[in-house]
């Protein structure tokens, strides 16, 4: 097959890639160049019924089609991927600004991974048994729910949206999915891939549209019994308001505030390559990104003059060049907000270590959205910079002296999603690991990720678990059975 982006994106519903029934589009920028380069459809809920419509009809056929033969569905997804990695990082680029590197080393492959997990993980699901002496067995049945919904994010187009469909998909749901109306080709494109790969009609549903029109109506659809949300705390607020009194299955994945701590015994090295992967990899766009950064007192003044040195030579610049290391923000509505983050570091006392401009592109990118990674310093731990996520190139320094201190600062933060410790001393990264307030918890590393273990966050960063079993069991609903002897 051959891969294209369109000049105007379209619906997935029953198995056809369809126009919006309302006939709107939103305009499809792509952040590097700031100009538009294709439509995505303005769905509404008449696009959210019929998607629905279609899910219901196709449920009974798929969720009851043999393990094997949803395997060999879903794997040919994977396979498919692979195949069309260029024309799929390509799409990724020019909706999302991060470099195409990137997109080809990183994105594209761990969707396709995602598919490949969970077709093989359904084969060997296996159920729950327990036996009452002489009186009774007692198994557990693990059942699809029946129609989930499935919203992603802009930050990492393909591989979150294929994170939440595989799963969903392996477990015999029926899904009705929106990708972000901010970076919606890649969606797009594995519509057709899915056409291809020979995934029956109206078992997976791909809606294009904004969250209040489009997400909204997916929430609040009756026939939608489970969904499955990654993006903004406010937004998995709205969510939580709708759905809670409808009691339906919620998975939300939200935000982040993530501390790095870092020890004076740690391996200075490999420390400092990785602090500054985990400051501004994707723009520091990842909800994973450490952004807050606390350095032992004893090694910071060491600590902060080389990364300063290093992040100075994070090339910003067209995502299309292979030497780019820093592409541009998502949009002019994000950049907007990043900047103003800025400035708002400033007005609280933090001093500009590094950074905090824009970048002027030149040639095709002249009108691109640039950021330079930005480094502050001299902000306490409870102001608003290093309180509220920024999701941009922009991280703040922080000294600490002891261990409880170090501690306290991290744990201050509403979120709680990730973090990353650096120490040589085992007990002190086990010690400090069992404190930290968060989901996951990296040592000595970061984004080092098994797909066979639980991936969430504790407070404001959400509610539920996604990766692994943990995913598969939230599209499942458990149902015991009881034999007496």
């Amino acid at each position: 097959m051959n891969l294209q982006a369109p000049e105007r994106i379209a619906n997935y519903i029953a198995g056809d890639l369809q126009a919006p029934i309302n006939g709107k589009y939103i305009d499809n920028i792509n952040p590097a160049t700031g100009l538009v380069y294709s439509q995505t459809p303005d769905s509404d809920a008449k696009d959210v019924e019929e998607a629905v419509g279609a899910a219901k009809a196709a449920f009974p056929t798929w969720s009851t089609t043999p393990q094997e033969e949803r395997f060999k569905i879903l794997n040919r997804i994977a396979e498919l991927i692979d195949q069309n990695l260029d024309a799929l990082a390509l799409a990724e680029t020019n909706d999302n600004g991060k470099p195409l590197w990137l997109s080809k080393k990183v994105d594209i492959p761990r969707a396709s991974s995602n598919f490949r997990f969970f077709a093989t993980g359904l084969m060997h699901v296996s159920t729950e048994s327990h036996s009452m002496e002489d009186k009774a067995i007692n198994y557990t049945l693990r059942q699809p729910i029946g129609v989930v919904g499935c919203i992603s994010p802009w930050n990492l187009p393909l591989y979150l949206f294929t994170w939440k469909l595989a799963p969903a998909l392996a477990a015999g749901n029926c899904v009705v999915a929106k990708p972000s109306e901010v970076t919606p080709m890649t969606g797009y494109l594995l519509s057709v891939i899915c056409r291809e790969a020979g995934l029956p009609a109206g078992v997976l549903n791909i809606i294009h549209g904004t969250g209040p029109d489009c997400g909204a109506a997916i929430v609040a659809h009756p026939e939608i019994k489970a969904v499955s949300f990654t993006g903004s705390t406010r937004a998995g607020k709205d969510i939580a308001a709708t759905a809670a009194p409808m009691f339906k299955k919620l998975s939300l994945e939200l935000g982040g505030k993530n501390p790095n701590i870092i020890f004076a015994d740690c391996d200075w090295d490999k420390m400092m390559r990785t602090t500054l992967q985990s400051s501004f990899a994707n723009q520091g766009q990842i909800c994973l990104c450490g952004s807050r950064v606390l350095v032992e007192e004893s090694i910071y003044e060491k600590f902060k003059a080389e990364f300063i040195e290093r992040a100075r030579k994070l090339t910003v610049g067209d995502p299309l060049d292979e030497n780019t290391r820093q592409g541009a923000v998502v949009s002019k509505m994000h950049f907007d907000k990043v900047m103003a983050c800025i400035d708002l570091a400033k007005q609280e006392g933090g001093k500009i270590l590094l950074g905090g401009n824009a970048v002027k592109g030149s040639g095709r990118t002249e009108k691109g959205y640039f950021i330079e990674p930005t480094i502050v310093e001299g902000l306490g731990p409870t102001c608003r910079t290093n309180m509220e996520e920024i999701f941009g190139p922009v991280v703040t320094l922080q000294s600490f002296k002891t261990e409880d201190e170090a501690m306290a600062m991290a744990n201050t933060s509403d979120y709680g999603l990730s973090a990353t410790i650096w120490t040589q001393d085992v007990s002190r990264a086990n010690r400090v690991a069992a404190k930290v307030h968060s989901g996951i918890i990296w040592v000595n590393c970061w984004l080092l990720r098994d797909l066979r273990t639980p991936f969430g966050g504790f407070k404001n960063s959400g509610v539920g678990r996604e990766g692994g079993w943990e995913a598969m069991r939230f599209f499942t609903e458990p149902k015991n059975v009881c034999i007496e002897l």
